[in-house]
Parts: C-alpha cells; sequence; structure tokens
C-alpha cells in the first residue's frame, strides 16, 4: 500500500482575511491566505501527519505561484497539481459584529474551474483508501466533470468517498439539487450542515437531517454543529454499524478566525477514520482540530499539528 493513502479533489484559491470585523466597504486592509476547502483539508492532513495527494489547478499568475510555493511549503507534492494561464479565484471574508463570516467570491472562469484528473491512474486509484472531494468544484464545468470522473473511478477501485458540499448558493450557475443529488450516491462519508442543502430541492429536516441523508447514498453523515459541537449518524452498512453519537465539542475563550473551521474538523475526522477509530473518538478528535485552529486567524495558516491537538486535549482533560 502506497504512502499517501489519501486523494483530495478540488479548489485551491486566495482567501483575503479582514483586519477588523464589519462590512467589506468599512474594512480599510486584508491579509492575504492560501485557502479553498479541499486545499486546506490537504494541508491539515499533512500536519497530521496523513500524508495526502492533493488534485488541484493552480494559475500560472502571482496569486498562482503563492498558492504552489504554500502547498510546497506545507509538504503537499504537486503530483497531482496543474497550472493553467486562468487567474487565481480570490474570496473576500468579512465577519460581522457576532464573528459570523460571509464571503464574497471573484471567481470567472478561475483555475479552479480548470481541475484535471485524469493523471490520477488507475494504480494510485488501487493504492488509495479515500478520496475527499469538495463540493464548489462541482459549480461549473470541466472541472464538474472531471470531478465526478475521477469520483466514478475512485469508487469502482475501491476507495471510500468523503463529500464537503460546502454550499455557497452565488457560485452556483446551474441548479444545484441534481448535481448534488448524483454526488451523494457516490459518497460514502457526508460531512454536512443542513444549511448546506438549503438552496437545493433536496428534502432536509433539521430534525431528521443525518438519517434523511443516509437515504440518498451515504452511510455515514457527520453533522457539524459549530461551537455545539458535532453529530455522527450512521446506517447498517457503516464501518460503525447503526447509530447515532454526539460530541458536545470545547469550551474556547479566545477564538479568533472560524474560518476553515469545517475543513480543519473534515480533516480531523478523516485522520481518526484511517486510524481505526470509533465514532467517538473520531468526533472527539475532530472537534479538537476544529477548535484549535479558530484560535488563529486564516483557514490553512491556522490548521493545527497532530501534537497541539494531543496537548489541547490533555488541558480539557483537566
Amino acid at each position: 500500500m502506497t504512502e499517501r493513502s489519501i486523494i483530495v479533489a478540488g479548489e485551491t484559491l486566495v482567501d483575503f482575511i479582514p483586519a477588523t470585523a464589519g462590512p467589506l466597504g468599512e474594512v480599510e486592509s486584508f491579509d492575504r491566505r492560501a485557502g479553498g476547502a479541499p486545499a486546506n483539508v490537504a494541508v491539515a492532513l499533512e500536519r497530521l501527519n496523513e500524508r495526502p495527494w492533493l488534485c488541484t489547478n493552480l494559475s500560472t499568475d502571482g496569486f498562482g505561484d503563492f498558492l504552489a510555493a504554500t502547498l510546497e511549503a506545507e509538504g503537499v507534492p504537486d503530483r497531482f497539481v496543474t497550472r493553467s494561464d486562468h487567474p487565481t479565484a480570490l474570496a473576500f471574508v468579512s465577519h460581522d459584529r457576532n464573528g459570523d463570516r460571509s464571503f464574497t467570491f471573484f471567481r470567472d472562469d478561475t483555475a479552479d474551474m480548470h481541475i484535471r484528473t485524469d493523471g490520477v491512474d488507475g494504480t494510485t486509484l488501487a493504492d488509495a483508501e479515500w478520496l475527499v472531494v469538495g463540493g464548489v468544484s462541482l459549480t461549473d464545468d470541466p472541472s464538474r466533470s472531471a470531478v465526478f470522473d475521477l469520483a466514478e473511478r475512485a469508487r469502482d477501485a475501491g476507495c471510500r468517498i468523503v463529500f464537503d458540499p460546502n454550499t455557497r448558493p452565488d457560485l452556483w450557475s446551474e441548479e444545484s439539487t441534481q448535481t448534488l443529488e448524483r454526488m451523494l450516491s457516490l459518497t460514502d462519508v457526508l460531512k454536512a450542515t443542513p444549511a448546506d442543502f438549503e438552496p437545493t430541492a433536496i428534502p432536509v429536516d433539521r430534525e431528521t437531517f443525518g438519517r434523511r441523508l443516509l437515504e440518498t447514498g451515504p452511510d455515514t453523515v457527520l453533522v457539524t454543529r459549530g461551537a455545539a459541537g458535532a453529530r455522527a449518524v450512521a446506517g447498517p452498512e457503516a464501518p460503525w454499524g447503526a447509530g447515532v453519537w454526539s460530541h458536545e465539542g470545547y469550551e474556547l475563550d479566545d477564538v479568533v478566525d472560524a474560518t476553515g473551521a469545517g475543513d480543519a474538523f473534515l480533516a480531523g475526522a478523516l485522520s481518526a477514520l484511517v486510524d481505526g477509530s470509533g465514532p467517538e473518538e473520531t468526533l472527539a478528535f475532530a472537534n479538537a482540530v476544529a477548535a484549535v485552529s479558530t484560535t488563529e486567524s486564516g483557514a490553512m495558516a491556522a490548521v493545527p499539528n497532530r501534537e497541539a491537538v494531543e496537548r489541547f486535549r490533555t488541558r480539557q482533560r483537566r
């Protein structure tokens, strides 16, 4: 088996993090940070010593050079990273007075919409155990078709498919329901919130959210609830067997920025799954990774390593 048993596919972009809270029109300055949910997950997995592959496309512009250098510095290999002359997608983050975030995207025929997956060959897929797919890459072709092709080939090769819809309604140029239904039919582990499906026609009730989504394809649904923790809902075909488990999360007094906390959670959950952890430990570890990530600014830059997570959990037990 290869040392790299996880493949992450999706966008890499640049986040601009505001220096102060408030609407974009009132923010004087921003910090440039590498971002994109799948790239955040890949870097987080690398910091947790899981050594993933990342399949993404970067621009040949200056921002693309910055992203390439960041991934290299993080130890993420470039074997499945392509480059094109399309511009880099940009996301401007704003925080309201309560710390809630919103995103304004500049994404018109950008590099992340031109992901190529044909370089991920059958040998790589046969050696891999997991494929992680981000929802933003499914919003437009040609990346949508390329990612679906990879997901279908990975499933045929025996990989378990992990999907994070990360729904951004303003990015969808077509109706999203059919696309998400197709992806859910290929998914084994879904990480989501009810808000991910509110812009779609997929019927989701907050009280029955996890159980209803088991009917669409996944055998396991990880429901994130922000500061309130997370819940796992599994059907009879899941490795854990059928059941519902919860973790209330961790109380923090030093939250700085929650951008990317969901990506950190997903990386932590996947790391625990790779290690063969049960549902309780998976939720506890994933919530710890997410909690520590909120104590620094930026999504990718704030992701902790395994040692920092274990120190945090040790302090929480005292």
